[in-house]
């Protein structure tokens, strides 16, 4: 059962304290990033958390679940009601994730297109 929008975008304003919270259509379901990081994931109007040390410290009693066949083990986050509570659990969070990578330019090793 793919996630509604209407749930995505009320987790997405819960959890706006924590910086710019943002959100990408990924294999039906949908990707949260906190100031351009990857933290958690919607899938069945479920919102699902990367495990960490700081998250597990803050918040002990998290059960974990898992989004989707073959994922890794996740924080599954039933209680949506404390935004200043979520907005610590995201920062903790991603202050133990890494940032993206960049992205590779198409082209040559130099960046350039290879025409000539």
């Amino acid at each position: 059962m793919a996630s509604k929008l209407e749930f995505v975008q009320y987790v997405v304003d819960q959890l706006g304290e924590a910086g710019e919270i943002t959100y990408r259509k990924m294999f039906g379901e949908y990707g949260i990033y906190c100031n351009g990081k990857f933290f958690a994931t919607i899938c069945d109007d479920q919102l699902f958390f990367k495990i960490t040390e700081g998250g597990r410290r803050l918040m002990p009693d998290l059960e974990e679940g898992i989004p989707y066949p073959g994922a890794k083990p996740h924080f599954l986050i039933e209680e949506l009601e404390n935004r200043e509570r979520l907005a610590q659990l995201v920062q903790v969070t991603c202050q133990e994730l890494p940032m993206p990578r960049p992205k590779k330019k198409k082209g040559t090793a130099d960046g350039t297109k290879g025409v000539k």
